[in-house]
């Protein structure tokens, strides 16, 4: 890897760390019929959801409300909630996710007319990425505006307060917006939450996995964000590592208020491994590579894909960034695809907000969100039992026209009672340096986690 060594500036990394904790941060565990054909591929199977509703939940609850077919189903309209950051320290990272969302549903209901006979009435409310916020306008969003599901809610803390009141409550928990373990580990005792985003722990294995087929016999060290994201991440880099052909040598943590990981970063850099892996946000990845550059250590760097944005290439110099390994299955927003132009115009038509990798998480959402409401309208009337049922009978799903289609290639989506794992599957980025700007390119072929 090509390394030049320079002063980190400390000021853009404390803007880049609280600019863009990114999805992956900062949590603690803590009827109608349709006639519109589904623009998706893959099969579906009608099914039945899955019991075993939890009896607590850390906001107050009244029993479920599933059985009245008429809640958030007004005339003519289907009423969808959402809970994330628009303001504050996190707003103008998140902001851009729920944008893709409402920009979709937009656009659905001006150029299709809307879906199953309706039109989508989205809700989305500012949570300032605090727990106790998003239980406020969650408890909103279901008592007093009737949604019928909760659609990309945001953030694992914040989505931590309130699955379990959404659960007891029996409204559908979809697409949620943050890559933590637990969303998708007990489908049983969550049945109404299907997150969207890879899996950290998923990511870790395919980390894993590439390391040892690919830098036998090469020592690893690990850098990892001390929460939900990091800790998933490191349990599934263990997981896909092969221990005949990899050692780990050395282990730190950082937590996620630190101002600095230098003390981190000489203690792995003491161990001389060859590779070293950083399950962590932007500003402690620039500042973690900065770092090593300066000491003169020079692995082989494999990041968490909420750093494989172009705007990395702002926190560090892309010349310290080359050679950089990440992960991805989404289409990129700086590519010319068919498909990425049509986001681009949906979101200059619907939004005032800029496309950017973000909102492309967003609309694929909406997409999704769309598509289950129509194959439960097509399997009879719509209820949220229908629109669980149709969730769970997912199988290959993408979208069939290919303007639409914003994951890559071979990026399929399945789901069913006993597994809601969206997304398993990703394909390696590499940092590049073209005519002197940083650059992300895919390179290799798709890795499966489920192979």
């Amino acid at each position: 890897m090509l390394k030049h060594n320079k002063v980190w500036p400390l000021l853009m990394g404390l803007v880049a760390l609280l600019a863009l904790a990114a999805i992956a941060c900062n949590g603690d565990d803590g009827g109608t019929s349709g006639t519109q054909t589904p623009r998706a591929t893959g099969t579906a199977t009608a099914g039945t959801p899955a019991a075993g509703i939890p009896e607590t939940s850390l906001i107050s609850v009244s029993s479920p409300s599933d059985d009245q077919p008429s809640v958030g189903l007004p005339a003519g309209k289907i009423v969808l909630g959402s809970h994330f950051a628009t303001s504050g320290t996190y707003g103008a990272a998140f902001k851009p996710v729920g944008e893709g969302v409402k920009a979709y549903f937009e656009f659905v209901n001006a150029e299709r007319g809307g879906v199953c006979g309706r039109k989508i009435e989205f809700h989305p409310e500012d949570d300032g990425y605090e727990p106790a916020k998003a239980q406020e306008v969650t408890r909103k969003l279901v008592e007093q505006d009737k949604i019928f599901a909760m659609i990309a809610g945001l953030g694992t803390a914040a989505h931590g307060a309130v699955w379990d009141y959404l659960n007891v409550k029996g409204i559908p928990d979809l697409w949620v917006m943050t890559g933590a373990h637990k969303w998708a580990a007990d489908p049983q005792a969550h049945p109404w939450t299907v997150p969207l985003l890879p899996d950290y722990m998923v990511e870790g294995t395919i980390q894993g996995k590439y390391i040892s087929e690919n830098f036998p016999g090469k020592t690893v060290a690990v850098l990892h964000q001390n929460d939900d994201f990091g800790k998933d991440g490191y349990a599934g880099l263990l997981k896909g590592l092969d221990p005949s052909k990899n050692e780990v040598v050395g282990v730190q943590s950082y937590e996620a208020t630190a101002v600095s990981v230098g003390s981190q970063i000489a203690n792995l850099a003491q161990t001389g491994a060859d590779v070293a892996v950083c399950d962590c946000i932007p500003g402690y990845t620039a500042q973690a590579i900065d770092q090593a550059d300066r000491l003169g250590w020079e692995p082989q760097w494999f990041v968490d894909y909420v750093n494989s944005d172009p705007l990395m290439f702002s926190y560090t110099s892309p010349q310290t960034m080359e050679g950089t390994l990440s992960l991805q299955a989404n289409k990129l927003i700086q590519t010319d695809d068919p498909a990425i132009q049509e986001h681009i115009r949906i979101m200059k038509e619907y939004s005032d907000v800029a496309p950017a990798n973000f909102s492309i998480v967003g609309q694929n959402a909406g997409a999704l969100t769309e598509f289950v409401l129509q194959m439960a309208c097509d399997n009879g009337a719509l209820s949220r039992k229908s629109l669980m049922d149709a969730v769970e009978s997912l199988v290959d799903y993408s979208p069939a026209d290919p303007k639409y289609t914003l994951t890559l290639p071979g990026v399929l989506i399945t789901v069913t009672k006993t597994d809601h794992l969206a997304i398993e599957a990703m394909r390696l980025l590499i940092a590049k340096v073209v005519d002197g700007r940083g650059v992300w390119e895919y390179q290799g072929e798709l890795i499966s986690f489920s192979e």
